[in-house]
């Protein structure tokens, strides 16, 4: 329970959950609790969300801390409009994503998210100033600083995004979508269809060798997969050489070729995925979710968001009922010393009754 507060645990986990979860801003949840004759004023539920924000800190530091240790993260970024005078800013949110899960890796899973008001490459760059090991993300430039060779503690290794790639390609080269404009349609372009099934067969290898170890996964990957992307770049360069420059299908066909070394990085590693795929997950509730909220009221607000998606997405990746997690979070968090605030993380968590139970 919050210092002074007059709500228990229980609703407080229902607030949080319902706000950044269910996507309910304040002001509907305060509607609602109206019309059940409960008086719960906007300003009422603020103070407690902050309140409960204050008490969750200890939690999500540690959170940050075993994130940022990994050796490989997915990291990516999606809009958030926040409030300014008289407008919104398109204010990002950004997120690295830890699972070790798809190369048999044991330490749990785990989500990290900050705001920011604008895309600045000085975000990423502050973010993930003690992180060193593998960045898998999308071509954005805002990271190129974090692989210089005299960046410190070291360079990130870069790993590119096949899907989002391979999305490229596809959007030439979709039959169904294309048959459904009738005579508008732009005719099917051969090269895209090609270059979507050469790079299929890279995703159907990955595919069967996802969770295995990572040595497992690179002897594969040597056996297979870099046969497939030798004659990937040979087809590209060759068939590039003969189109035009105003040609649809050469835009993405210079996306990979011009990042060719970030894209297979995967060939040398098994630990890397082929795809960024763990990040856009990990933001999809804020895709879903401004359609609800509209905007952030602050910067404030905004990291708010930040530092509950952090809570909420990394109990939802370790098969845990946030809610419920908060709820007893909440209730032991203010006990609970200080060498022993890793047993409330997600991974490790047992409910109240259920350590209650066994010491019975």
């Amino acid at each position: 329970m919050t210092p002074r507060g007059f709500a228990g645990p229980n609703l407080l986990a229902m607030i949080l959950f319902e706000k950044f979860a269910q996507h309910q801003p304040l002001n509907r949840q305060s509607e609602r609790y109206a019309r059940e004759g409960i008086d719960l004023s906007l300003s009422t539920l603020a103070d407690q969300v902050g309140a409960c924000a204050a008490a969750l800190k200890p939690v999500h530091a540690l959170i940050e801390t075993h994130v940022l240790a990994a050796e490989r993260l997915h990291g990516d970024d999606t809009t958030v409009p926040i409030l300014a005078r008289g407008k919104t800013d398109t204010g990002r949110i950004w997120t690295y994503v830890r699972d070790d899960r798809p190369f048999g890796g044991r330490s749990p899973p785990a989500a990290l998210y900050y705001a920011s008001r604008d895309r600045r490459q000085e975000h990423p760059e502050r973010h993930l100033k003690t992180f060193s090991g593998i960045l898998q993300a999308d071509a954005y430039s805002g990271y190129n600083p974090l692989f210089k060779a005299d960046r410190g503690p070291g360079p990130l290794t870069q790993a590119l995004c096949w899907a989002h790639a391979r999305r490229k390609f596809f959007v030439l080269a979709d039959i169904v979508t294309n048959a459904r404009r009738g005579r508008d349609a732009a005719p099917i372009s051969p090269i895209a269809f090609e270059a979507v099934k050469r790079i299929d067969a890279l995703f159907d290898i990955e595919r069967d060798i996802n969770g295995l170890a990572a040595d497992e996964r690179l002897q594969r990957r040597r056996q297979e997969s870099r046969l497939l992307a030798t004659e990937l770049e040979a087809w590209m360069r060759a068939e590039r050489a003969r189109l035009s420059r105003s040609s649809p299908v050469a835009e993405p066909i210079d996306y990979m070729l011009k990042r060719w070394e970030g894209f297979t990085t995967f060939l040398g590693d098994g630990r890397i995925c082929l795809t960024n795929n763990a990040a856009e997950r990990a933001l999809r509730g804020f895709a879903l979710g401004r359609k609800a909220w509209l905007f952030a009221g602050s910067d404030r607000g905004a990291d708010r968001a930040a530092f509950m998606a952090t809570l909420i997405t990394t109990a939802k990746l370790n098969n845990v009922d946030p809610q419920a997690w908060l709820a007893d979070v909440l209730s032991r968090i203010a006990d609970t010393p200080q060498n022993r605030l890793g047993e409330l993380l997600p991974w490790n968590w047992r409910p109240a009754r259920a350590l209650m139970a066994s010491a019975a």
